[in-house]
């Protein structure tokens, strides 16, 4: 059965809210979608957001990175029956393993992205879906300052601006459908369905998010916790602000698009 959960309410309250507010928009978009068991979750962090997500523990968290993994066990180790370190490209499954996947913005971060996703397809059966969302084309036009930049006549700084923001996003890949389309079908898979999401303004929180964000970077370094206060007088303006935004996501204009695919039979 889908969760029931105000996903904003939760995430907030555990989260720095830009990207609280990003999670909690793709939690949404899953509670409707079938996820035979075995699933693999490509790229699982440090499980968070699947403990917040899914209603039952998935098969298989993968994540190349120990420090995630760790975390997950410690903190939301309900939210695995199994977390393996290991790269995408290589995965210690054998062919077939398993009946779906996930992948939560975690490709555009990944520089072998091809080698992965052949993996990926190796790994999965015949008619298995495979869900992942990443950022789009819209992306980087999209983001407040270079656009500020941009109408001052200001095009080079503009730009300049892009390539930082995007490398402290860890950026690897923002790409039209089209380029999906072409980059899945060569590992073996077909797009059944996407769409985009998060319209400008949702952007422009986020990307201001990265700077007003600090206070809660070092309670992280401090405390362990992103968010000190979770209450509903330190967090009720923000969810009001952000509300709309959460319960109509779906833009055609949005930086970021979510996938359906399926693994060809």
């Amino acid at each position: 059965m889908p969760s029931t959960n105000d996903f904003l309410t939760t995430q907030l309250g555990e989260l720095p809210y830009f990207r609280a507010f990003l999670r909690a928009v793709e939690s949404t978009f899953y509670q409707d979608l079938p996820l035979p068991a075995p699933t693999l979750d490509l790229g699982s962090g440090d499980g968070h957001f699947a403990a917040r997500t899914f209603d039952r523990p998935l098969d298989v968290g993968l994540d190349p990175w120990w420090q995630p993994l760790h975390e997950a066990r410690r903190r939301y180790g309900h939210a695995y029956r199994l977390l393996v370190q290991a790269d995408g490209a290589t995965m210690p499954f054998p062919d077939g393993y398993f009946a779906s996947a996930v992948s939560n913005s975690v490709l555009e971060h990944i520089p072998h992205l091809d080698a992965v996703l052949a993996e990926a397809a190796r790994v999965l059966r015949p008619g298995a879906p495979f869900y992942f969302c990443v950022p789009n084309h819209n992306f980087l036009p999209t983001l407040s300052i270079g656009r500020a930049l941009d109408r001052l006549h200001l095009h080079p700084l503009g730009d300049a601006y892009r390539v930082f923001f995007n490398r402290i996003s860890r950026h690897h890949h923002c790409d039209p459908p089209g380029v999906w389309q072409q980059r899945l079908a060569r590992a073996g898979f077909e797009i059944v369905d996407w769409w985009h999401y998060f319209p400008p303004r949702a952007l422009h929180i986020l990307e201001w998010g990265h700077y007003f964000g600090l206070p809660s970077l070092i309670s992280k370094k401090l405390t362990g916790r992103w968010v000190l206060a979770p209450t509903r007088w330190n967090l009720g303006w923000l969810e009001r602000r952000l509300r709309p935004l959460y319960e109509n996501p779906r833009h055609p204009e949005g930086a970021y698009t979510f996938y359906i695919a399926r693994r060809r039979g």
